[in-house]
């Protein structure tokens, strides 16, 4: 039976949101201290023995997080509430989707992780802490 290696890394950040149409709290504007674990495979390992190595992890999703999200505001580009708040604070993040965690996994998962990694290296799992408490996953 083969075996599945995969490497693991997450990163945290700080990041405000609000669920448009959330039937509760969730609806007004708010953040979280979020945790971003990034799963990744690749066909074969490299020479060293690696899927591949964690700095690079860190240099490509972990700063995209970094310099994407991290202490931003993140809105869905229909919230009503975008137009107003971007002439207040123009570095809020506009975002094609509503920005639950399920959708903010499997955008990293589906959209960052082709754009920022090796070739040869795939992102196949991330799940997203918003609380201690609470996650979610996406995965391929």
């Amino acid at each position: 039976m083969p075996i599945v290696i995969s490497a693991a890394r997450y990163h945290d950040i700080s990041c405000g949101h609000r669920v448009v149409d959330h039937e509760g709290k969730c609806q007004h504007l708010h953040g979280h201290n979020y945790r971003v674990h990034f799963h990744c495979e690749a066909d074969a390992l490299d020479d060293l023995g690696r899927i591949i190595d964690f700095s690079v992890i860190k240099s490509t999703l972990c700063q995209w997080l970094e310099e994407n999200w991290d202490h931003r505001m993140m809105l869905w580009h229909r919230d009503p509430l975008l137009p107003a708040l971007l002439v207040i604070d123009p570095s809020i993040v506009s975002v094609p989707f509503n920005p639950t965690a399920e959708n903010i996994a499997a955008h990293l998962l589906t959209v960052v992780g082709p754009e920022v990694l090796p070739p040869n290296v795939r992102l196949v799992r991330v799940v997203v802490d918003e609380t201690r408490k609470c996650s979610c996953e996406a995965a391929i």
